[in-house]
């Protein structure tokens, strides 16, 4: 089985604060929260801020949030005082209509804008009574691109603050298998890397981010205002079958299509390179350095050609030529001599690049042209739709154009245009101190071709995504969407058809069946499709003209408002309190200056307006241990827990119900006792358990210096769980928590907290949520989940991180346990150490997750699994 490396990318940045001088102790973000689930590729972020104005007078609280730009928000709330205003997505048209009426009253307007090379900025704010609370919610939705063998999951987090209950939960599901799950970013390092925790099963992995006030502080990027940086999380996709991934949900498909094992395809390679005079200075030398690198890669058996051009052409070479060990050395020769000057004549330049590979087809290869300029056309032909028209001629749809706009001075639309035309991309090189391995990272993404004339055939399937692809690459990935006829599964039949090297290769499984969920958990297959319509509909948009252009353009303008997504054909109007201005939010184009928000004036008093009731949702079947049958073999980590229940009725729980996925389901079924407990082991083999079938106080977790320790009374056999867990702290201090309640004890003064509070005992910080508790004691965060089982309910808890020097001891400090085995026989036994133990294949419920999946793992005595007898982690007293 060939591996594919996956790394998702995924953005959500949140600020928060007043307009007025940043004075902390006027306003305070108590609470900051990302939760991002990914569903088959398929990436859905919610981004919760809470924030209170400490101050005697009403102050004006700004939302502020970046998100990728391949991303559509598709949902946005207040709530204030109890009350919920809800964003709603309209047409641009009539949101232009109200900007117009509200200019004419002299309306102010917020700010619109592109952020960097992946991120959009979105504003709104709102005026907040004195001591009031505002919660601000965005969800943004995005179908993770595959580049170079990899997706990634990037959350930038900047909150302008330290936040005392900031963290970020992640949950990966891949019905096709997840190989490998690594973290990495700017806040994966130094003190913060301890904050992080992650399990990882056969088809689903949690990654959990729970820094303390401090941690913020002290990484790589971060001060005194908090944070700054990004999580990226990089997995592994498991590929089984050539014809790829196909998933089937209530009438509609998603197809994900990236064979490897598959021979490269030499390929003709023509480079264009803009040296006028604009390209003066660190361009130019960026620009011969990537090409150098890039020169350096190419094969063997691979034949290229290479352009320079100002007002007028010079070639290295005349013809392609076999990229030898000498012909790659006098190229590179040509290309440090690389002068800037003259004019631009990019007509002339895509023109003779294309005629160099016309005149040498090879039969067998993939033909490529990439042009890098950093400008309009300023000579020879400059109208930019005569150069397209001849561009376009010339090509004729045998190979693509790739256009690379370096900088922001070039007409990057008409770029764009000419690659799409071209069944190419168009691609900015950002002038920073990396832009030689921007180049050289775009050129990574086409080096090796796998497979030319792609054609995705689908019987039996209606309203299609793009079918056709002038060329496959290593390290990518094609995704088609669509419905199924008459939702008749057994008539669907997919294939792929394609050029591999000099012959025509079939994809098919003449043996596969495809199984219809049709549960709302599945309906991102639905989403997915519309998100890729959109999108490619709005590609089609810029290519037409005429009645062919409108009736695309009113195509995805339907898809946009059926679906609630924020495009360059919609705007979200943002419903403020009745009183102030009512803003509408648009998505920015590539490359496009900073745009102003629409504000429309508020309705008078007299007139009425529908607000929904804000009010807590209440998780369905938290705690309900799925149906007994392990998944596949996996990770669990140690018993413990984290997760938050959505604040708002229809908020995106990142934990979704594992039994909704048939995530967990084993031939036979295997009976979990109550009280099993998961030890993690090394290289992601399988986990070791053990029982404890005795009552019994445990020492969870003791620090040797003694300012920190946690113990935990199990409940009865019956419920599995803990009844009590009890943590002391500094002196005469402790945090009881129960099922009914928590009790802060600080010296003779004794507290009894139900609700959901936010709690400061001497150093220590109490988070009760409405399923968890969250407790930070300088480096250390323990987070305790209600569970619920049979109808009974249970305590688990988790250490979510400690100082990376600790020698803490109990059940909770047991390090990850290596081991071999030994023997394959009915009587199975591994090595650990020195020693030989008897185990036997079983099942355990993994607690540390919201919603528990059923892990397979090695059951063995509890004396084995702990080295050690289980007395050593009793305690006489709590």
């Amino acid at each position: 089985m060939e591996r594919a490396v996956v790394q998702i990318t995924l953005f959500g940045l949140l600020l928060a604060f007043v307009t007025t001088l940043p004075n902390k102790d006027d306003w305070d973000i108590y609470s900051f929260h990302i939760n991002s689930t990914v569903t088959s590729r398929y990436a859905t972020t919610v981004i919760t801020s809470r924030v209170v104005n400490r101050m005697d007078e009403s102050k004006e609280i700004e939302f502020l949030v970046r998100i990728p730009k391949n991303a559509f928000i598709s949902k946005f709330r207040m709530s204030i005082d109890g009350q919920m205003y809800d964003g709603v997505v309209n047409a641009k048209e009539q949101a232009q209509q109200q900007y117009t009426e509200a200019v004419s009253r002299g309306q102010s307007a917020g700010i619109v804008s592109s952020v960097g090379r992946t991120l959009e900025e979105f504003k709104t704010s709102v005026t907040l009574a004195a001591h009031n609370k505002v919660t601000f919610e965005l969800t943004y939705e995005e179908l993770l691109k595959r580049k170079l063998g990899k997706y990634e999951l990037q959350i930038h987090a900047r909150p302008m603050q330290p936040v005392k209950d900031f963290k970020i939960d992640v949950y990966i599901h891949e019905k096709a298998g997840i190989n490998f799950m690594e973290v990495k970013g700017g806040l994966s390092t130094k003190a913060l890397a301890n904050a992080i925790t992650k399990t990882q099963t056969d088809k689903q992995a949690w990654l959990y981010f729970y820094p303390t006030e401090d941690q913020q502080k002290i990484c790589d990027s971060c001060g005194e205002d908090g944070m700054n940086g990004d999580l990226v999380i990089v997995y592994d996709v498991k590929r089984d079958t050539s014809l790829g991934d196909i998933e089937v949900s209530d009438g509609y498909f998603v197809h994900h299509f990236a064979p490897s094992s598959l021979p490269r395809i030499p390929k003709n390679a023509v480079f264009l390179i803009d040296q006028s005079g604009s390209m003066h200075g660190r361009k130019i030398e960026q620009t011969r350095t990537a090409l150098i690198h890039i020169l350096n890669d190419l094969a063997e058996d691979d034949y290229f050609g290479l352009i320079t051009f100002d007002g007028n052409i010079f070639h290295w070479r005349r013809e392609l030529v076999q990229a030898t060990k000498g012909n790659v050395d006098s190229a590179k020769d040509f290309a440090r001599n690389i002068q800037d000057r003259g004019s631009t004549n990019i007509n002339k330049a895509v023109l003779e690049g294309a005629r160099m590979l016309n005149a040498q087809p090879r039969e067998g290869s993939a033909s490529i042209l990439i042009l890098l300029t950093d400008g309009d056309p300023t000579s020879g032909v400059t109208d930019p739709k005569t150069i397209q028209s001849n561009v376009r001629k010339a090509i004729a749809k045998k190979f693509p154009l790739y256009c690379l706009g370096f900088g922001f001075d070039v007409n990057f639309e008409f770029l764009e245009k000419m690659s799409l035309q071209n069944s190419g991309v168009a691609r900015r090189i950002y002038q920073d101190s990396d832009a030689a391995l921007q180049l050289k990272g775009f050129y990574e993404e086409v080096a090796t071709p796998l497979l030319t004339d792609v054609t995705m055939i689908y019987i039996g399937g209606t309203n299609l995504t793009q079918t056709n692809f002038s060329q496959y690459y290593n390290g990518s990935e094609i995704v088609v969407a669509g419905q199924i006829t008459d939702n008749d599964i057994d008539s669907f039949v997919p294939q792929v058809v394609a050029i591999s090297s000099k012959r025509r290769v079939t994809f098919a499984d003449t043996n596969a069946t495809m199984e219809s969920t049709g549960t709302v958990s599945d309906s991102h297959i639905q989403r997915v499709w519309a998100y890729l319509t959109v999108k490619q509909l709005l590609d089609q948009e810029l290519l037409l003209s005429g009645p062919e252009k409108e009736k695309v353009k009113t195509d995805a303008l339907e898809l946009s408002l059926k679906y609630s997504f924020v495009t360059p054909l919609t705007s979200m109007v943002v419903t403020k309190p009745l009183g102030e201005n009512t803003e509408v939010l648009h998505k920015p184009k590539e490359g496009q200056a900073p745009q102003q928000n629409w504000q429309v004036p508020p309705p008078s008093l007299s007139q009425t307006s529908s607000n929904p009731v804000f009010g807590r949702m209440r998780s369905s079947g938290v705690g309900a241990v799925p149906g007994i049958g392990a998944g596949r073999r996996g990770v669990g980590g140690p018993p413990g827990a984290a997760g938050e229940s959505g604040v708002f009725s229809g908020h995106v729980d990142p934990f979704p119900n594992l039994m909704n996925y048939g995530a967990v389901a084993h031939k036979k079924p295997i009976r979990v006792p109550p009280h099993r407990f998961l030890i993690k082991t090394e290289n992601q083999s399988l986990p070791l358990c053990f029982d404890i079938n005795k009552d019994v106080r445990l020492k969870l977790l003791h620090h040797p210096s003694g300012e920190l320790s946690m113990n935990g009374e199990l409940d009865s056999l019956r419920y599995g769980g803990f009844k009590r867990i009890v943590i002391h702290f500094e002196t005469n201090k402790s945090v009881d928590v129960k099922i009914d309640g928590i009790t802060v004890k600080d010296g003779h003064d004794v507290k009894f907290y139900t609700g959901n509070d936010h709690i400061t005992v001497g150093s220590v910080t109490v988070i009760k949520r409405d399923k968890e508790v969250d407790v930070t004691a300088g480096d250390t965060r323990i987070v305790i989940l209600l569970h619920q089982q049979n109808r009974k309910h249970l305590l688990w808890p988790v250490v979510r991180q400690q100082p990376p020097d600790s020698n803490a001891e109990g059940i909770l400090a047991l390090k990850p346990v290596a081991y071999e085995e030994v023997q394959q026989t009915r009587s199975t036994k591994l090595r650990i150490k020195d020693q030989e133990i008897d185990v036997v294949s079983a099942g355990a419920a993994d607690y540390s997750i919201p919603f528990p999946p059923i892990l397979e793992c090695w059951l063995m005595s509890a004396e084995s699994a702990l080295q050690r007898p289980l007395d050593d982690f009793s305690v006489a007293e709590l």
